[in-house]
């Protein structure tokens, strides 16, 4: 009988799965980049990765197949998937005797990507379990408009197909296991929840109540929004190989003059401090993206991927976790931090900027609303204007003249905004504090 350990990136919206064998050996099922959960799992329980498996060729984040490999893992793969890494290229209908009784059998399931493959692990020929990827997911499906618009819609009838002929006739009882969830830009809509059933997605998924093929495609489409730019980079990434770490390296510690050589020489600052403490003080110049579980999308949206990049810390963040996400999208130029952070900047006697936080008493005439489209729909202040966070690098002329509040959901991405619209000459920029309903309550407006 196997067991089955989740590992939740919640920033990513990514699940990655270790399957105890039986036999003191596992698979790891579509493992990020820096596996060292599903290693010190598989330690902890005295087991031997022996396989890792990936899904379909990975847009959100960098493969952590190669790392397990090179650890002597045997890497299944879709042959569709063209990896330059050494693998075991599988093809639908192809197994895998994981040990005796246990295989892994592959079922095409393009969509998501061309040469996506779900994993059906039977024991003693009863199905047992189904890793999904991004094929079938909690209360909706892949969506098929990642390798571009041109590939969209046929992407969407080839999903279709793949859930009707090979998902759907897979029994009720079967746990299943998607690799993209709640908080993924590579999913439709969904369900907070991780892992469901055949039969209970057969019931509750809105998608697989669509038995028309051009309506599917229809709905599908229609409910995609935008998703950050560093996904067209990183199937291509994977591909190849991306370049492997014995551990987390470690981030340089910059001293002042050395830190202000990096920034003359062309590195980027993100200052990754609280939002209430970037706008009391930062150095000129910076870009808000606050240390928090989405850190990485936002610096995979906002930063080109081989600009070097330096940083600014409070004291008591988490370094290896800021290494750890800017090397799982794939940003290896880390200059360093700012040693002695804020502090170490103003004993230099180096000038700082600020950016006013304020109430919904006191927003500008106008306000700029960089929430995702769907969130701005769902309700909004009167007259605000959307402009994406991700799109604000591209649309700082759509931003009305004179004093303007940027707002978000709770103040993260408006800082963000506002650091990227004061680097452009915008000194009358400030952020809500809160969002849409803290203004509602504190106004007693309503949104619309």
């Amino acid at each position: 009988m196997i067991e089955i350990v989740s590992f939740v990136n919640e920033g990513l919206g990514h699940s990655s799965y270790l399957v105890d064998l039986g036999d003191g050996r596992a698979l790891v099922v579509d493992p990020p980049r820096i596996s060292e959960r599903q290693i010190a799992e598989a330690r902890t329980s005295a087991l031997e990765i022996a396989f890792t498996a990936d899904t379909h060729s990975h847009a959100d984040y960098v493969s952590g197949g190669p790392e397990l490999a090179a650890l002597g893992a045997v890497f299944l793969a879709s042959k569709g998937a063209h990896l330059e890494v050494v693998h075991r290229g599988l093809a639908a209908g192809d197994e895998v005797e994981l040990r005796a009784g246990l295989v892994l059998r592959a079922i095409a399931t393009p969509g998501h990507t061309p040469d996506h493959l779900a994993y059906l692990i039977s024991e003693d020929g009863h199905p047992t379990a189904l890793f999904s990827g991004g094929s079938l997911m909690v209360g909706t499906v892949g969506r098929t408009d990642l390798l571009g618009p041109e590939l969209r819609e046929d992407l969407a009838r080839q999903l279709f197909r793949a859930l009707c002929d090979e998902i759907l006739t897979l029994p009720d009882d079967l746990a299943v296991y998607p690799t993209h969830g709640a908080g993924s830009f590579c999913s439709a809509p969904g369900a907070i929840e991780r892992t469901t059933t055949i039969g209970r997605e057969r019931e509750t998924n809105p998608m697989l109540a669509i038995h028309d093929k051009d309506r599917f495609v229809e709905v599908l489409l229609a409910g995609f929004g935008s998703f950050p730019t560093y996904f067209s980079r990183l199937p291509e990434v994977n591909r190849r190989g991306p370049r492997l770490y014995p551990s987390l390296p470690p981030l340089d510690r910059l001293g002042s003059a050395e830190f202000r050589q990096a920034l003359a020489d062309g590195a980027l600052l993100v200052d990754v401090r609280n939002i209430e403490d970037f706008a009391a003080g930062h150095v000129p110049g910076a870009l808000s993206i606050e240390l928090r579980p989405v850190f990485a999308s936002w610096l995979g949206w906002l930063v080109e991927p081989d600009r070097p990049l330096a940083f600014v810390l409070g004291d008591d963040q988490d370094r290896p976790e800021l290494v750890r996400q800017c090397l799982s999208i794939g940003y290896e130029h880390l200059v360093g931090e700012l040693a002695g952070g804020m502090s170490a900047w103003r004993a230099a006697t180096q000038p700082e900027a600020t950016i006013e936080i304020v109430g919904p008493d006191a927003i500008g005439p106008n306000v700029v609303d960089v929430r995702q489209r769907n969130e701005y729909v769902s309700g909004h202040v009167p007259g605000a204007v959307n402009i994406e966070l991700g799109a604000v690098l591209d649309a700082v002329d759509r931003v009305p003249p004179g004093p303007a509040t940027v707002m978000c959901g709770h103040g993260e991405r408006a800082m963000s905004a506002a650091s990227i619209l004061t680097e452009h000459e915008r000194d009358d920029i400030s952020v809500l504090a809160g969002g849409p309903a803290e203004w509602a309550t504190a106004t007693g407006l309503p949104l619309v």
